[in-house]
């Protein structure tokens, strides 16, 4: 299908989610999109399968049907399904402190520090003071002994911060203790989630994945970035001594996960940020959560917990490290918020930096993705990514006794 100003859209949307379709072409010409694909399940069945655009802003080569992308920060949920999936099957209670499945973790006055306060950037460790390159990264050993070693910034479970990078890594050790096999989360992920589902996304991307196969990301503008980020964030960011400076550019910082020569590192797991991945590879996997299939051996009472309101920490929901207040997190995904509305009340998922988003919608049995070559400036809703949701929402009834508000892009 052609968009707009003539660039070639592919894929296919059901009867009835044709809006959609529309959105994603607008985006092309009115929101400064490059290239991306935006995919969506409901109630188990793919309704929305979109692409198009180019991958390779330098070269130009198109948006294919199995074009991957990093997501950023998107990987937490992935990361947390991982979690979710030990829960089902007895190895993990949200409830626990860590340091009972992790003895080691208790050293600097991490010994109360739940699982749940963790997994909600309540813990106080959204920073390495060690130097922790790739080699570190890619030692699980040697980052566990570092992990145990670091203090909290504050006392854990009475402030939230934004735990950027840090919050993989701990939840990959955690899964380790917990795994009977002590599996990585990258394998784990691709062993109980990917491989069973037919997925295309990796949170350990191979050898094997050629180049051809993946999309690189153009960063933004200078004016975009300066128009589009809070001053103060900017200001924070720009701190070497600030907590979203220590927490996103060093120990070791989101270039990891990037390669020259390559695009993104090989066999190296960062489960705060590096899952490469299609729309549609992560817009199933969470339809499977949405829905409480079977696939995946989900309980009930696990999907209940995902879908409970968040707790906030004893002195609220302010992030000291993005600066702001109102984003809520629980049991390591995003929950929706006035200041990050997604679907609804029971929804739960995750935001990449540059625009990128997961989420499933249980009680409108919605698995939902979009991805995207162009970064993007928008910290609680690219643009973008909000047309798409409120073209989806305004094509599916709304669940019983619920009012929903369109943002405006």
């Amino acid at each position: 299908m052609a968009g707009m100003n003539g660039l070639h859209i592919q894929g296919y949307v059901s009867c009835g989610f044709e809006s959609v379709r529309q959105a994603f072409s607008e985006n092309f010409v009115r929101r400064g999109e490059l290239g991306g694909a935006c995919c969506v399940f409901q109630r188990g069945e793919k309704v929305v399968d979109l692409w198009g655009g180019i991958r390779n802003k330098q070269t130009g080569e198109p948006w294919e049907e199995n074009t991957m992308v990093v997501v950023h920060s998107a990987t937490k949920g992935l990361a947390a399904m991982t979690l979710a999936i030990a829960h089902s099957r007895g190895w993990l209670d949200y409830e626990e402190r860590v340091s009972a499945y992790w003895p080691e973790f208790a050293q600097q006055g991490k010994e109360r520090i739940t699982v749940r306060q963790l997994l909600a950037h309540q813990a106080g460790l959204f920073a390495i003071d060690e130097p922790v390159d790739r080699s570190v990264v890619a030692d699980f050993d040697r980052m566990a002994v570092v992990l145990a070693r670091q203090k909290p910034a504050w006392e854990p479970g009475t402030r939230q911060a934004y735990h950027a990078l840090t919050l993989g890594f701990y939840q990959g050790e955690l899964l380790r203790r917990v795994d009977p096999h002590h599996r990585s989360l990258g394998q784990f992920f691709q062993d109980e989630i990917a491989s069973p589902l037919r997925l295309d996304v990796y949170i350990r991307l191979p050898e094997e994945i050629p180049n051809s196969r993946l999309a690189t990301i153009a960063p933004p503008g200078r004016l975009a970035m300066l128009i589009g980020f809070p001053l103060r964030l900017t200001l924070e960011a720009m701190n070497r001594r600030s907590n979203i400076y220590r927490a996103l550019e060093i120990n070791p910082g989101t270039r990891v996960y990037f390669d020259a020569h390559r695009i993104y590192a090989r066999n190296l797991e960062v489960p705060s940020g590096n899952a490469v991945g299609t729309a549609r590879a992560i817009a199933h996997a969470y339809s499977v959560f949405a829905t409480g299939r079977h696939e995946l051996g989900l309980r009930q009472e696990t999907v209940d917990l995902l879908t409970a309101p968040a707790i906030p920490p004893a002195r609220g929901f302010y992030d000291e490290c993005m600066k702001s207040s109102g984003v809520r997190f629980s049991l390591g995904f995003m929950k929706p918020s006035a200041v990050w509305p997604f679907g609804g009340p029971s929804s739960f998922g995750s935001p990449g930096a540059g625009g990128s988003l997961g989420f499933a919608d249980p009680a409108s049995g919605i698995g939902y993705a979009y991805v995207t070559s162009q970064m993007g400036t928008h910290l609680t809703g690219d643009p973008r990514d909000v047309a798409l949701r409120d073209a989806l929402y305004s094509a599916i009834p709304a669940p019983s006794g619920t009012v929903r508000k369109r943002r405006v892009a």
